[in-house]
């Protein structure tokens, strides 16, 4: 074999086969890109003891109702301004939202706050239940507290900036 044909040999049955297997790994990359904030249209927030989603918020109409430690019900509209809707998308990201499984579910036995989630953009959506008493992977669950938590901070501080 001429050093010529081993080139060519070399090329065909190594390098070509890693392009062509490149090629189709990031063309799924930017075919499933994440989900971008230019796209972004609303995110809401549902929550409450047991099956009863009592406490609502949508970023897109701006209305809150939560249930206040009296059992009353409380109601506002608050918008979010562009910074927060960008920090909340950010979180989101950080945090693997988009790898979320739609159900997560838990002991239903025990009484525990169910939490609905869910993301708008243009072409995409992404909701996922979360139940307080999922069982499942530890390190899921921990994600999916720190975004519930990111996102009533915000809520909490757009709210006091309402009342002063």
């Amino acid at each position: 074999m001429t050093d010529k044909t081993r080139k060519i040999f070399f090329g065909i049955t190594i390098v070509v086969p890693i392009l062509l297997y490149c090629g189709y790994y990031y063309g799924m990359m930017v075919k499933n890109a994440p989900y971008r904030f230019t796209d972004f249209q609303y995110f809401r927030l549902e929550y409450g003891l047991n099956d009863s989603l009592v406490n609502k918020y949508n970023s897109k109409t701006g209305n809150y109702q939560y249930e206040t430690t009296g059992g009353h019900i409380k109601q506002l509209n608050m918008k979010l301004s562009k910074d927060n809707l960008l920090y909340l998308h950010r979180k989101a990201a950080d945090l693997g939202f988009w790898n979320f499984p739609e159900q997560e579910k838990g002991d239903s036995k025990k009484p525990a706050p169910k939490y609905l989630i869910e993301f708008v953009y243009k072409e995409k959506s992404k909701k996922v239940y979360f139940d307080q008493n999922y069982d499942g992977d530890p390190s899921l669950k921990d994600a999916n507290m720190r975004l519930i938590k990111e996102i009533q901070k915000v809520l909490d501080e757009r709210e006091e900036s309402l009342v002063k």
